[in-house]
């Protein structure tokens, strides 16, 4: 271990300045092979390595306003304005506060003056407030009891035994256009021209409220409304049409159940065949599952357990079919590593990575000395840059897809 502080040393000071690439850590990992296979993967990173972070660079600002912000879920979060800095990197002007015990518990207050880093180098964060820079104007903020982005009269409560606060309601525009976005959207059922402007539009002319209603949609009702032309019409009735076949792991995550993507998603969907069977295993079953653990578990039996979810997911079957997904027990691609980036010429990043799981194989979100390939679009960043630092090889669509076609 003194080798491993030493090695960390030296690169969280001098040496690190001395590279053209920015880093923010080493890995630390098991060096035998066998070893590393027995350990395995969890969902989301494997059990062989663990990352040891640097000190983020901290920077000073100001807190100009603090705001509301509503998830899918019905919750809350407060929201820092800040006064535009320029942090490990990129320029940052908005920071979560997370929940009001963590306000208090810093003693954030408008106008104050604060120390900003990323987390991981990553995500905005407000470490503390420097008081001694307070100005006398600075203003308390407390959690209000009524926001417009909730549903019935705004009401707010704090979540029993929790530091969050939800909306009393969930029923408000905002939190029902963010799911009908994202149920939508290319992670999803990908049905192309809708959109976000597109599903506030149905919503407000009361054409859709739930997953459900947008199969139900006409070519007439379409043409009614403004900026609705035949061709486009025509052409977003076909996209409902063409996504009324649709996987179970991609309806799943279309569903926004909570801790629920695309790699959580795919595992379920390749242990329980149908929505049915899923709805009926047990808690204790699910959180036992390799990957999924207590707090999916828990997350995806409550769900299923609610009778307006029930409800839903009947309505859903009529206009559905629901194809079944088999993970391999040795594909293609088994055992091997794939990053998908930039705009392949037919794929979207979302299908690519379908293919690459029913293969056998895992989609990764970042490149590292073990990623197999990378398959690369037109507009690749960082990710290709990096393959290309690293040696990894870098593929087509094309060469993608004949590899998948044995």
């Amino acid at each position: 271990l003194e080798e491993v502080f030493a090695y960390w040393h030296k690169w969280s000071g001098k040496a690190r300045e001395k590279v053209d690439y920015q880093i923010d850590g080493i890995v630390l990992k098991v060096e035998s092979h066998e070893q590393q296979e027995t350990l395995g993967y969890t969902g989301k990173a494997p059990r062989f390595a663990i990352a040891y972070k640097f000190p983020p660079e901290q920077v000073k600002t100001v807190v100009e306003d603090i705001s509301l912000q509503v998830g899918r879920t019905g919750k809350l979060t407060p929201v820092a304005h800040l006064q535009p800095v320029l942090v490990a990197g990129s320029t940052v002007a908005r920071a979560t506060l997370h929940n009001e015990d963590f306000i208090e518990e810093k003693d954030i207050r408008i106008g104050d003056t604060v120390l900003l880093q990323k987390a991981g180098d990553v995500i905005p964060e407000v470490v503390s407030v420097i008081k001694e820079l307070r100005s006398k104007s600075a203003k308390i903020w407390k959690f209000p009891t009524h926001s417009p982005l909730c549903g019935g009269d705004g009401g707010i409560e704090r979540v029993p035994g929790e530091a969050a606060h939800r909306c009393k309601v969930a029923g408000s525009f905002e939190i029902q256009a963010r799911r009908l976005i994202h149920f939508a959207g290319k992670s999803a059922l990908d049905i192309a021209g809708c959109g976000r402007e597109t599903v506030r539009l149905l919503m407000e002319q009361n054409l859709i409220s739930n997953f459900d209603d947008i199969f139900e949609l006409t070519k007439d009702e379409l043409l009614a409304l403004e900026g609705f032309e035949e061709k486009k019409a025509e052409n977003l009735v076909n996209a409902i049409n063409t996504a009324k076949e649709i996987s179970l792991d991609r309806l799943l995550i279309g569903l926004g159940i909570p801790h629920v993507g695309g790699e959580t998603a795919f595992l379920l969907a390749a242990r329980f065949p149908t929505l049915a069977v899923l709805g009926k295993v047990s808690e204790e079953s699910l959180s036992n599952i390799d990957g999924i653990g207590p707090i999916i578990g828990h997350s995806v039996h409550a769900w299923f357990a609610q009778k307006e979810n029930k409800a839903l997911l009947a309505r859903l079957q009529k206009h559905l079919k629901i194809s079944k997904i088999t993970a391999p027990s040795k594909g293609p691609l088994t055992g091997q590593t794939v990053v998908i980036t930039g705009t392949l010429p037919t794929l979207s990043r979302e299908a690519a990575e379908a293919l690459v799981r029913r293969a056998g194989g895992k989609a990764a979100n970042s490149v590292s000395a073990k990623t197999s390939f990378v398959v690369a679009g037109e507009s690749a960043g960082i990710k290709l840059a990096k393959a290309t630092q690293l040696g990894v090889s870098v593929i087509s669509e094309a060469e993608l897809l004949d590899k998948l076609n044995g």
